[in-house]
Formats: structure tokens, sequence, C-alpha cells
């Protein structure tokens, strides 16, 4: 059974020999020779360094193409026009599912084509040098952003190659994103990322780990996004991380997103430990988008005021073609200008908002009574006691694919549109919470006069895409789309 103790240098060892060798640009990838490249950049590029010391909201958007060449022009745009504080580097699909060979064939043919063969940069296949050349032609400071259950042979090259911000995690990029993906082996695959980054932290290059707050991205209770993120936080603070970027994912209320993104801050400094500098990300909207640009620019416009009352360290925007699926570099760098305006006019107001503290408090409750099961399930070991909440049902995600977790909990929005627990299956929830939940989705249905049901949990996933917050039953569909994940 996967223990949450720190790899030892034999060990590391060890698993960094295999893993290099699973794809020739492996080799490469060795941290002696890294460290000197990593020693070698400025301040700006210093991504920990960067979001640490903002003193307002820096703003990230996704994107990646195939070849070198126009993953540098395109970030240099967004960086230029778009003003993005932070770049990411968003990795196709073949290589998140470590099909480097698939991943190989798409660059191939995407450089004899032009026509892009792959959904985004294969970093592994572009090698420890294709990295430096793109750390080395933007000003600003980048992340991998990826979706990959055993990132080790990505985590290995990129961080050699001169990034210093790595996302995921082993439950976020597990419970969501795979079917069959075994939680205890995913953890161990993850121990080594985190003890990768630990290593370069302590030979002086502090490398950023960002867990991937919005999960499935699908009506998401603040409580489980956030239980999660500190237990991949706890998790990666063992093998030595020490600058950890916590996600949460917008679910439209604005009381309860700046409820949860400031009880994620608090219970993340409360839980971690001391020597941790732990930050936030707001991801807007990660569900469906309406069809429509304009109206796709109010959900933005929405994600930023929130931002604006919260403050989050950094925020993941997003652009208004999400329901077209990846959208141009113009519209890109237009969600990013579109957050900026409307979160600088927003902030230099003095915005309150009822509601937030009840909400957080019910939030920070919930978010405790989850991670006490978790630490009760390992019996203080949060790797183990993650797994076995897991298996039981006390720590769950909704619509989870993977076979680790029951998928047995299920979301609907209250009458105010805040996202409660319409069935909460087995979680470690205890009755008085349950009753709170229950109260408040009877109260929608005595107002949409109908009976509290699986039909609100369905209307409420596209109720956004429809151009609403909340599903209700009297309002004929339009049409609706689903937003890429990371």
């Amino acid at each position: 059974m996967v223990r949450d103790e720190q790899l030892s240098s034999d060990g590391l060892a060890t698993i960094d020999e295999a893993v290099r060798a699973e794809w020739p640009t492996g080799e490469a990838a060795t941290v002696d020779d890294a460290i000197a490249f990593h020693e070698g950049l400025p301040p700006s590029k210093e991504f920990a360094t960067v979001l640490e010391s903002a003193t307002e909201p820096l703003l990230q958007p996704r994107a990646g193409v195939a070849r070198l060449d126009e993953q540098i022009e395109l970030l240099t745009y967004l960086e230029e026009t778009g003003e993005a504080d932070l770049l990411p580097t968003t990795i196709d699909s073949y290589t998140r599912d470590n099909e480097y060979g698939k991943a190989r064939t798409g660059l191939e043919k995407t450089r004899e084509s032009d026509a892009d063969a792959l959904n985004g940069f294969p970093a592994v296949n572009h090698g420890v040098d294709g990295c430096r050349t793109l750390v080395e032609s933007v000003d600003g400071p980048i992340e991998v952003r990826h979706g990959t259950p055993d990132a080790r042979l990505l985590a290995a090259v990129t961080l050699a190659g001169g990034f210093q911000s790595f996302e995921g995690g082993p439950i976020s990029y597990n419970i969501p994103y795979t079917k069959r993906g075994d939680l205890a082996t995913t953890i161990e695959h993850w121990q080594y990322v985190d003890r990768l980054a630990g290593v370069y932290t302590e030979r002086g290059v502090r490398i950023n780990r960002e867990p991937f707050g919005p999960l499935t991205g699908t009506l998401v209770p603040p409580s489980i996004a956030i239980a999660i993120m500190i237990v991949e936080g706890l998790l990666a603070a063992t093998q030595g991380v020490r600058s950890l970027t916590l996600g949460y994912g917008q679910v439209g209320n604005v009381v309860q997103d700046v409820a949860a993104l400031r009880a994620l801050r608090a219970l993340g400094e409360e839980y971690l430990p001391n020597e941790v500098c732990v930050t936030t990300v707001f991801h807007e909207w990660m569900g469906g988008f309406p069809p429509d640009e304009a109206r796709a620019n109010g959900v933005i416009g929405l994600g930023a005021l929130t931002a604006a009352i919260a403050r989050p360290d950094k925020v993941i925007t997003k652009s208004p073609q999400e329901f077209q699926g990846v959208p141009t570099k113009e519209a890109n760098a237009a969600g990013l200008r579109t957050t900026r305006q409307l979160l600088d006019m927003a902030m230099e107001q003095r915005l309150d908002i009822d509601g937030v503290e009840s909400e957080q408090d019910l939030i920070e409750r919930e978010t405790r009574s989850l991670l006490e099961a978790v630490f009760e399930h390992g019996e203080g070991d949060v790797a183990r006691g993650a797994v076995r909440a897991f298996e039981t049902g006390a720590l769950d995600v909704p619509f989870a694919p993977s076979e680790s977790a029951k998928g047995a909990c299920l979301p609907a929005r209250d009458d105010d549109g805040r996202v409660r627990l319409f069935d909460f299956g087995d979680l470690a929830f205890d009755d008085e919470i349950k009753e709170i939940h229950a109260a408040r989705l009877e109260r929608r249905a005595e107002t949409e006069d109908r009976s509290t049901s699986f039909h609100m949990v369905a209307d409420d996933v596209d109720a956004i895409s429809n151009g609403r917050l909340i599903g209700r039953p009297s309002e004929s569909s339009r049409s609706g789309g689903v937003s890429d994940a990371d």
C-alpha cells in the first residue's frame, strides 16, 4: 500500500533512470545540467518569484500547438497582445496518455502539412533543448499544463527544459481524467514528480506546483475541490515542494465562489506546513459555454468580477470561442483583455456582498469533515487515507469516470444558484450539513413548483450554455457546448 513518505535518494534515482529510458529525449533530462540553465534565467522568468510577489491577480490563458516555432509565436502574441502575466504550454493528448510514438507521428504530419495534427505541444518529443528554446524565446515565466495521470517523463523533460511550474496531481489528474487508472499507483507516480520538484527546490530552483482544482469542471461542490487540493498539497509538501498553488473552478454564484476562494486560502495556510508558500488560482467557468460570443463574454465577465472581489493570486482565463473548442490566438487574447478590463475596473471599487461569511463557514465545515475522513481512513497517513476514502465514497467527485471513485454524489443548484448536493452518496458529511443542503434544494423546488429530483441536476449541467445560471424547467433550451479541460 502506498505511503505518504518522502522518496529516498536511491529510490528517486532508480525511478528516474527507468523513467528517462522510456523515450530517447529522456536521456538529456538530468538535474545537474538543468540547474545551471535555470540559474541563468532572469527573475522575470522565475514562476514562483513572479507569482508569490504579485500584489493583484495575475492572468494566464491556456494555449498549446504542436510546432515549436508556432508555440513561440502563440505565446508571444498572448504576452504582447493579450497582456498575459503568466504563460502556459498546454500538452497534447497523446503525450498525456504516454503515447510518445503517436505524438511524434502527429508532429511530423504537422510539419509536413502546416495543419495541426495535435491538440497541444508534445514537450517530450521536442525534448530538453526544444523546451529551453521555448523558455528563452518569451519574456515571462511558463507553466506546463496538461492532464496526465503518469506525468513522470513529462516532468523530467520539462523541468530540465527550464519550466518552473508544473500543473496537476495524483487525484485531480486521475479521478476526473481516466477510467482505469489505479489511484494508489497514480499517487506513487506523482510522488516522483513532487520529489523531483523538491530536489530542484533544495538546489535553489523553486518549482511551483499547481493541483488542478476544477476536477470534472461540472458543478463540483467547493468543499470537495478544496479537500482534494489540500490532500494533494500535503502529498507534495512531503516530497519537498515549497511553492503550491491551490486551484478552484468557478461555479457561477458570486457569493459561493468568493467564499470558496477565501476558504481555500485559509484552509491551505492552516493545513499545509509553514515552510510552504500557498497561493491560489481561480479558473473561469470550465463547463459548457454559450455559442454566441457576446454571451460568452458575459460568462467571462462574471468570472472577472468574482476574481476582483476574492483576489486570488492567479486567474486562468477563457475565450469567447470556448463553445467551438480550441480558440484562435486572437480570441484567446480577447478573453485575457476582457478579464483584465473588468478586473481592473472592479478592483478600484469597494465591493461588499452579503452572505460570504456564512457560506465560507459552511464550506470550511464541510471541508474539515472530508479531510478528517481522509486522515481517519489512513490512520494519519494522507496517501493511504485518500485511496481508502475514495474506495468507500467518504471522498468523491461528481460525474467522475474513474473506477477508483464511487462517483455516487450528485450536485444541483439551490434557488440562489449555489451548488448543493442532491445525492450525497457516502460522502463524510454529518446529518446537519445534509439537512442544510436538502432544505435549500427544497426551497428551489417550491419556487419552481416541482419536486427535488435528478431533473434538477440535468437541467443545471447545461444552464450556463443555455444563457442562465439555474436550469429552470419551463425554459426552452437554446444550445450548449462543452469546454475543453486543461
